[in-house]
């Protein structure tokens, strides 16, 4: 008996599944959208951007966006300059896609904690942090003021110190803390017999001066006043204010997301940007590295040359000692000194 001659294939038996997707062959090339409007992004809140476009024009407004699939895992936040396309009218119920972030100049960063390698940017495109703190109810915390002048430096940002509730407590002795540090002030107070946030605080013209011409973000503990500070700035802001807690000592949460507001002055005209942001509890600095803090001590950063590899400038063969000692950092090297190692030690003591 003969085997079976054996049956031979050719091209007609192979089945081809067919492509949902259409014929088209995938590419790495993406659309440069030539077409895409800028803006600035005011708030952001479950997915959703509202962003100001046409800037400083009679056609300025606010677009509503959603994050285009193409951009990826990039994060978008408060103050970043972005692109749009799609329906960029501004009208009711019209949802733009935001396609591009544009290069930051600069990010605010912080971390859950100090052993948290995860950076979170807090807002972008800023130049200005102002530090609020309140002088008493709640009492004021200096290493948490410490570790925000920490991460200003590390972002290149220039830092504001601002005292709130002072008719409760004199700031000389909180200041007196940071007068070699040459960071500029302003102390605010509540007006006498005022009662309630319906007041503006005394000061506040103070602080709108050094907010001018500037894109600041205010950061601090929930009831030290920053909403107060803002409804008083920026007339119609409406920001949630709220009492401090009788039993914890601590401020409640009111500001529940981080927002951009324009800044004017007497006559109406836009005089700058104001970001407030939620009270923060803590505020990590896992990600900042020594070598940057020390840039912003220009009078010690020569004394480093002598320092270990590796130096923290913060421990016995630190090279800083001998050049203080010197007297090359001129009479305030050693007050100066202590100020830069205590703002490193903030960077693992509890804030």
């Amino acid at each position: 008996m003969t085997p079976a001659r054996r049956r031979r294939y050719d091209e007609t038996d192979v089945r081809i599944r067919p492509n949902p997707r259409g014929s088209r062959p995938r590419t790495k090339d993406r659309p440069q959208h030539a077409d895409a409007v800028l803006g600035r992004v005011l708030t952001v809140d479950r997915g959703r951007y509202t962003v100001l476009v046409g800037e400083d024009t009679p056609d300025e407004r606010t677009v509503l966006a959603m994050q285009a699939r193409e951009l990826g895992r990039a994060g978008i936040v408060v103050g970043d300059r972005v692109a749009l396309v799609g329906d960029t009218s501004g009208t009711a119920d019209t949802l733009a896609r935001v396609v591009r972030r544009e290069p930051r100049t600069s990010v605010l960063r912080r971390t859950a904690d100090d052993t948290d390698p995860v950076e979170r940017v807090l807002v972008a495109n800023v130049d200005q942090l102002v530090i609020v703190t309140a002088l008493a109810d709640p009492e004021p915390r200096r290493r948490m003021v410490d570790r925000c002048l920490v991460a200003a430096f590390d972002a290149g940002l220039d830092p504001l110190l601002c005292l709130t509730k002072a008719d409760l407590a004199d700031p000389a002795g909180f200041l007196a803390g940071y007068a070699d540090l040459d960071v500029p002030t302003v102390v605010t107070r509540r007006p006498a017999g005022a009662s309630g946030d319906g007041a503006a605080p005394i000061g506040v013209e103070h602080l709108r001066r050094e907010l001018t011409g500037r894109t600041s973000v205010l950061v601090g503990h929930s009831g030290v006043g920053k909403s107060t500070l803002v409804n008083a700035l920026i007339p119609g802001a409406q920001r949630a204010t709220g009492a401090v807690n009788e039993v914890t000592g601590r401020g409640r949460h009111t500001s529940s997301s981080a927002v951009a507001l324009r800044l004017r002055d007497a006559d109406g005209a836009p005089s700058g940007w104001v970001i407030d942001t939620p009270g923060v509890r803590s505020f990590g600095l896992a990600h900042v590295d020594p070598q940057h803090l020390l840039q912003a001590f220009p009078d010690l950063l020569p004394g480093s040359a002598d320092c270990p590899r590796g130096c923290s400038h913060d421990e016995p063969e630190c090279g800083l000692d001998e050049f203080v000692a010197s007297g090359a950092a001129g009479p305030a090297g050693p007050h100066r000194l202590e100020s830069l190692r205590r703002l490193l030690r903030s960077r693992t003591e509890p804030s």
